[in-house]
């Protein structure tokens, strides 16, 4: 292999940066989502009720816009009105004057009117009104192009100024699509770049070759997204962490290869030793840990499937571009690596002994800590709000959260009454839907409700003829549609809700379910929904995490023949997800989905270590090593590439805690954490670990472990001499 590469090596780097032009120019085009919807779990008889309401209804998704009575008359509202009507992505759109009107035709006094309609339309201080534009099913398809259409609308009538508040579903859903976005990532990631070719210069001492590294990472990332690209996938604000994650897997096989052919530069073939000690630690945690991350194509989240299915592509793609390139690099520039000089080989083999003598010790405190920390786990909450996402000091949360303030909340639970095939008049429905929607009115979380009752007076006309004409004024108003369904069957009653989180809005929707356990209604709506979606991401996080676990040490198993050394080797690729994530339940935080996807990259770069690790492990003990002079050999050879690898990666990860989105932040600080817990994990406690394997036990027993002189000989032998004896 080592031939084919030393005579095509230029023909294939040239074949790379050919395809590059094109991968970026298709993995730059892959869409943004990040409507809600697609974060509601697929099947299940929550979300089978409410697409049935949809169907009924219509989807309720709204954008209101708040305007000060300073800012516009009513002519001037009237004619934003009229405009964003005109919109396609706007079905209809309603203003305080035109409920006024509808009800007041409807014979509603003006004072029942000006009650119904405070605190709803009008604020209650009477300095704001609100103007509501529901979507069609074209704005549906495209929210964030709707958001930007009744911008430019806003801006036509010179409403810009910062007292105009804009809010709603679609308007959330439009800032994360462009905060999430490939475009607003971009400088945080040339950052990440540059951070990581500084401590890859700082570690190989040659600026081509380091600046080469970084190239065949970023060919890798976009090789990944143009494949899922081509495949249908969708970006959202999760798979922004796409590129870093590619980075690091690309990354850690790039190191770990230099490594190796650094401590083979004694050998006639240094290249060809290198490629056959690299590819099987490399080629096996690139297949556990896209077992791993298929693993989530379970979930019935759509994101997490995505998630899934991009990090395999990601993991695959790190290993074509870092296998396949690097030696390309060291064919071009054999002179850029240099060996390895004695004083780094002193200073891990100095750490190699420390760590091998006091074994049983740090397997005792490695333990403890994991089980204390685990303890945490019981306490680690899911936490789903897409407010949560954006930054605190955004316009569209201050926006909405002054529209909650003064007008109403968006989101809504909604009731259908189901009137069945009973003989009732129109009136005696209404009233009996005047009669729920008081009930619902009663409840805490509640602060507003709309029905087909609403436009109607409270006493109703009583002569026929009169009340015919009403009736038939009310559907002439487009009304039915939106509070009626099959006819006179169905019923809706729309509860504007409040709390500060889902869970809150989870609790109202349970309370009002038993309140109107006797009455024949169904409720349905979005938060209800996104409650359930938390608790199926987060139990779907676990149980494809455990699924993953299983797999890759059944791998390992096989890879090392012994199911007693994997099951050992497993256990410190657990302990920095454990550790991590059992701090933060100490704490009391809640974890994002952002947070939970940190622990399939953790535990990836925590198996590619343990696989080299293992491979030099289990090749010295086939030479009647003991099992910690293995281990102490082992962590001798690997220590180095894995903790430089981790190293670069999470100093990289830092940058991305200079976002402007929330999810970014976290997931940088997160990861940084969990990468050099990792190393923790592949450099102090796995070792310690298998040494520990084979060694006498009791308190008159005497450790065969690599004592002073044994050491010290560790020392004196290169340790590219100590490679070549055991390749």
């Amino acid at each position: 292999m080592s031939a084919f590469y030393r005579r095509y090596s230029k023909h294939i780097v040239l074949v790379g940066l050919l395809l590059l032009p094109y991968l970026i120019y298709e993995g730059e085009r892959i869409p943004a989502n990040n409507d809600i919807e697609t974060w509601l779990p697929m099947e299940s008889q929550v979300r089978t009720e409410y697409e049935w309401f949809k169907d009924q209804f219509g989807a309720e998704e709204v954008i209101l816009v708040g305007v000060p009575n300073s800012l516009a008359d009513a002519s001037l509202i009237e004619a934003l009105a009229g405009r964003l009507e005109r919109l396609s992505g706007v079905r209809q759109v309603w203003t305080p004057d035109r409920l006024g009107t509808l009800m007041a035709d409807l014979g509603v006094p003006d004072d029942v009117i000006d009650s119904r309609l405070t605190g709803l339309a009008i604020s209650r201080d009477r300095h704001m009104v609100g103007v509501v534009a529901l979507l069609s099913d074209s704005g549906l398809a495209n929210r964030a192009g709707t958001v930007g259409e009744v911008r430019e609308v806003l801006a036509y009538c010179q409403l810009l100024d910062d007292g105009i508040l804009l809010t709603g579903a679609p308007v959330v859903v439009a800032e994360l699509n462009f905060l999430g976005g490939v475009e607003q990532n971009r400088a945080f990631f040339v950052i990440n770049m540059l951070i990581s070719f500084v401590l890859l210069y700082a570690t190989t001492r040659d600026w081509k070759l380091a600046s080469s590294i970084l190239l065949i990472t970023l060919f890798a990332i976009e090789l990944t997204q143009a494949t899922l690209k081509l495949v249908g996938g969708e970006m959202n604000f999760i798979l922004a962490a796409l590129p870093v994650m590619v980075m690091v897997f690309t990354l850690a096989i790039a190191v770990h290869f230099v490594h190796y052919y650094q401590s083979m530069l004694g050998e006639l073939d240094p290249l060809g030793a290198a490629m056959r000690r690299a590819w099987k630690p490399c080629v096996l945690a690139t297949l556990t840990t896209t077992i791993g991350l298929l693993s989530l194509m379970i979930s019935d989240i759509a994101p997490v499937r995505q998630f899934g299915l991009a990090g395999a592509i990601g993991a695959i793609s790190s290993v074509i571009a870092g296998l396949g390139f690097t030696p390309c690099l060291l064919v071009l520039w054999p002179h850029a690596v240099k060996p390895i000089k004695e004083t780094r080989e002193d200073r891990v083999s100095t750490w190699a002994h420390a760590i091998i003598h006091q074994a049983r010790p740090i397997t005792q405190v490695c333990v403890v800590v994991v089980l204390l920390a685990s303890i945490g786990l019981v306490w680690l909450k899911p936490k789903i709000d897409p407010l949560d996402f954006l930054p605190q000091h955004s316009k569209v949360v201050s926006d909405l959260l002054q529209c909650e303030r003064e007008l109403t909340n968006v989101e809504s639970i909604e009731a259908v009454v189901d009137f069945g095939v009973e003989d009732m008049s129109f009136v005696e429905k209404l009233n009996r839907v005047r009669e729920i929607e008081a009930k619902i009115a009663e409840h805490p979380a509640v602060r507003h409700t709309m029905s087909m009752a609403s436009f109607f007076p409270q006493e109703l006309p009583s002569r026929a003829l009169e009340a015919a004409r009403m009736f038939s004024r009310a559907q002439a108003s487009g009304q039915r549609g939106d509070y009626m369904s099959v006819g006179e069957r169905y019923w809706r009653i729309s509860a504007r809700v409040q709390g500060e989180t889902t869970e809150d809005k989870e609790v109202a929707f349970a309370e009002l379910k038993t309140m109107l356990g006797d009455e024949p209604v169904q409720l349905t709506g979005i938060a209800p929904l996104l409650g359930q979606a938390q608790q199926q991401i987060f139990q779907g996080f676990w149980e494809s995490f455990a699924t993953a676990f299983l797999i890759i040490g059944a791998v390992m198993a096989c890879s090392v023949r012994s199911i007693r050394t994997a099951t050992f080797a497993m256990l410190p690729n657990l302990a920095p997800i454990f550790v991590v994530f059992g701090v933060l339940g100490w704490l009391g935080q809640s974890i994002d989905i952002g947070m939970m996807m940190t622990a399939s990259i953790a535990l990836g770069i925590a198996v590619d270590g343990t696989f080299h690790f293992l491979v030099i492990y289990k090749q010295h003990l086939k030479q009647n090593y003991p099992a910690d002079r293995a281990a102490f050999e082992a962590l001798a050879h690997t220590g180095a590439p894995i903790f430089q690898a981790a190293l670069i990666a999470s100093c990289g990860m830092l940058a991305l805690t200079g976002s402007s989105f929330s999810p970014t932040v976290r997931f940088g600080w997160l990861m940084a954490i969990l990468l050099m817990t990792a190393v923790g994990g592949d450099l102090v406690f796995l070792p310690a670990l298998l040494s520990l394997i084979g060694r006498p036990s009791g308190p008159g027993s005497k450790s065969n472990g690599p004592q002073p002189a044994a050491a010290a000989l560790s020392k004196d032998a290169p340790v590219q001499t100590e490679q070549r004896s055991a390749a």
